[in-house]
């Protein structure tokens, strides 16, 4: 097919457009693409070497918009995902409260998380919308791009199909990775400005924890920041007696933080524990990585009871209130409170287990491709 499929034109055909074809007198051309495509053509008005006029046209145009010529190939599409999962695997890194997670749980299949690598050409797009198509649709996907090296203008066509494809039926779909004011932005800006079903951040861990909170909303679940919850509803104080509560809040203060104010800052002495009562808060790394979103409900700056000194900043995202108990007073009430204390520390290895299963997954994640 490569070397006289096309008749006389055979050579031509290969350099304009690179798809090994047979044609037939009658109008027909049948061109295959390895491991790419097929197509098929028909129409009877022919030229002089006995080749369709507008199929040649229209296989012209084809290779053109979706960069099909053979000699263009240099990657293996299925090496184009490098993690293909739902969030009943890999939740985003903000603590939620039993509510949420209930909710999350039932419907972690509605968030679709796909990580590509490499160069996003037709080909590789071409097989993430197959591997997309081959399981239920969920209500959002996210497409984390930070390891893509580049992108092709016929990726990037085919890309925004797909988004169209997906807007039909609902999805939302969310870019990760990539920044308004990159190159790969632009190309891929270009094809989909007019989809509305189109979101973007930068980080893989925001776009998760957007999805999540729609999930939640759609499925009756309220995310309200204003709320003020009470030491009763700290995981890390489950089990405790009222009596041993109310102890507990007499030695633990309210402090009020404005957002962006930093509540604890990495490298400094460990003399206390909070527990968020409103609002919200981030822990990051010095290098900028987060950690973790906290909400009412949840603890920072446990890790005091097991560390001298701080190992991450934590910093209020909205105006936010917390009960901080110095750790000379928590160590007084734990004499006074033995069986309280043996609870406490007790939850604060089950939520360290939680974090250890929950890293170990991202990293089966990443290397089970």
């Amino acid at each position: 097919m490569t070397s006289s499929g096309m008749y006389d034109y055979a050579g031509e055909w290969i350099y304009r457009v690179g798809i090994p074809a047979k044609s037939g007198v009658g109008g027909g051309i049948l061109a295959a693409l390895p491991a790419r495509l097929g197509l098929g053509s028909y129409s009877p008005k022919i030229d002089k070497h006995g080749n369709s006029v507008r199929g040649i046209k229209v296989c012209e145009a084809l290779s053109r918009h979706y960069d099909l010529h053979m000699l263009n190939r240099s990657d293996d599409a299925r090496n184009s995902i490098i993690a293909d999962y739902d969030i009943g695997k890999n939740p985003s890194r903000r603590d939620r409260r039993p509510q949420e997670r209930n909710i999350l749980a039932a419907h972690h299949s509605d968030v679709r998380v796909i990580e590509l690598v490499g160069t996003l050409s037709f080909s590789n797009v071409d097989y993430v919308s197959r591997q997309l198509a081959a399981k239920p649709r969920p209500q959002f996907v996210i497409f984390d791009l930070r390891r893509v090296t580049s992108m092709t203008r016929a990726g990037a066509r085919l890309v925004a199909e797909e988004f169209r494809e997906l807007a039909t039926h609902g999805v939302t779909v969310i870019l990760s990775g990539i920044k308004r004011d990159s190159r790969e932005w632009g190309i891929i800006g270009e094809w989909t400005a007019d989809i509305s079903n189109v979101r973007d951040f930068y980080l893989l861990d925001a776009a998760i924890e957007w999805a999540e909170d729609q999930v939640v909303y759609r499925y009756g679940g309220a995310i309200d920041f204003h709320e003020t919850t009470e030491l009763s509803e700290q995981a890390l104080l489950a089990g405790l007696t009222p009596e041993e509560l109310t102890d507990l809040a007499s030695i633990a203060p309210v402090r009020s933080y404005r957002p962006g104010q930093m509540v604890i800052t990495s490298g400094e002495p460990a003399t206390s524990l909070f527990f968020l009562r409103s609002g919200a808060v981030h822990v990051t790394l010095p290098d900028g990585i987060r950690l973790a979103t906290l909400t009412a409900g949840m603890a920072f700056g446990e890790m005091a009871l097991l560390e001298t000194h701080r190992s991450a900043d934590v910093v209020a995202d909205t105006a936010a209130t917390a009960r901080e108990i110095p750790l000379r007073d928590f160590e007084r009430f734990r004499k006074q409170h033995p069986r309280a204390s043996e609870r406490i520390m007790r939850n604060l290895a089950q939520l360290l287990a939680d974090r250890l299963i929950v890293a170990n997954t991202r990293v089966d994640l990443l290397t089970a491709n």
